[in-house]
């Protein structure tokens, strides 16, 4: 899903040659509600004057026929917005960014990435990304399903960490099966909010596309399962550092935002995550000295507290298990150096 662009909703109709941009389908149970509002709730930027203007233009289809915008979305609904020009994330532009690349040969490519990059072009970033920086280092490099070069799997933006990058069609086909049967290897360091009390454990919980805030995702339980996907993280404490804790945690599945919804889900929000609501102070003291420790530890580290450290997979040509270590960021260790400081000295 991407965002909405100023200039997309600008975009006069007219043209028998339009391109999908948006598609989404209306829950089963989705009460009527008016189009424009229904894609304000979806499309993240979206102002109500734009998606009026777009529906104008005749670019909002519900059930592949134009509508008004309001037009109430019912249960099943498939929506879409159409534009004259294709989606810019297929307008992959290669890129000379510098790539940190901790193995390669003819097959794969395993790279570290930094904080802050996007791995592929959408949600309004169209440069900048990592598949624009492997599009220019490397030719001819295979699609997956979605038609982005080398993808085999994704960490979001804020997240830094390895990936794997397939180079050829077998290693596509070879290492999506692998993480398809759940036999890779990935594990990941965070800082969390909160003393978790068990030294480790395992969540499952069915995850899927939260129903207020689509930007977020949730986790569904009990009558509701059905509206998620089985998602499985397996949990262990490295360290407690008082009002924090550093936990390792390893996938089993790898849905959308796993680790972050899992560990919100048990009451353990990544420390500074914004979207997930970690960006507030979730424990610790009324204090003004301890409001300014925090504020001083989300500017050491302006995101959330997530490192994809370890993977792990079968090498697509000699079958060989294959495993890589990334060290813990500078930004991230300087915020748990300071926690470890206040734990140590401050609380008792």
């Amino acid at each position: 899903m991407t965002n909405f662009k100023e200039e997309e909703f600008d975009d006069a109709g007219g043209s028998d040659d339009l391109y999908e941009h948006y598609r989404f389908k209306a829950d089963k149970g989705q009460g009527a509600l008016r189009v424009d509002k229904y894609l304000m709730n979806l499309i993240e930027k979206a102002t109500r004057n734009k998606i009026q203007k777009a529906a104008v233009a005749g670019n909002i289809h519900v059930n592949g026929q134009p509508v008004k915008s309001n037009y109430k979305v019912k249960g099943n609904d498939v929506v879409t917005v159409l534009f004259e020009h294709p989606p810019y994330e297929f307008l992959l532009v290669p890129e000379n960014i510098p790539i940190d690349i901790v193995y390669e040969d003819d097959a794969v490519l395993v790279v570290n990435k930094e904080a802050g990059m996007v791995v592929h072009p959408g949600h309004g970033n169209y440069s900048g990304t990592l598949i624009n920086a492997l599009t220019y280092h490397f030719e001819n490099l295979p699609n997956n399903s979605s038609n982005r070069p080398g993808l085999v799997h994704r960490i979001d933006k804020d997240t830094s960490g390895l990936l794997v990058i397939a180079k050829t069609e077998e290693a596509m086909t070879h290492l999506a099966k692998q993480f398809f049967d759940k036999s890779t290897e990935r594990e990941y360091v965070a800082l969390v909010w909160g003393n978790v009390e068990e030294d480790e454990g395992t969540i499952e919980g069915n995850i899927g596309r939260h129903p207020k805030n689509r930007l977020q995702n949730t986790v569904y339980e009990n009558d509701e399962e059905e509206k998620g996907k089985p998602a499985i993280t397996h949990y262990k404490v490295l360290e407690r550092l008082g009002y924090v804790t550093l936990v390792s945690c390893r996938l089993e599945t790898g849905r959308t935002h796993q680790i972050r919804v899992h560990m919100k889900y048990i009451g353990h929000t990544l420390f500074n995550d914004e979207r997930y609501g970690g960006e507030k102070i979730l424990k610790g003291t009324t204090f003004s000295k301890y409001k300014q420790f925090v504020d001083n530890c989300f500017k050491i580290l302006p995101r959330q507290a997530l490192h994809a450290r370890t993977l792990g997979f079968m090498h697509p040509v000699t079958g060989e298990f294959m495993r890589f270590e990334s060290p813990i960021p500078a930004d991230m260790e300087a915020c748990i150096e300071k926690w470890r400081n206040y734990s140590q000295h401050v609380i008792e």
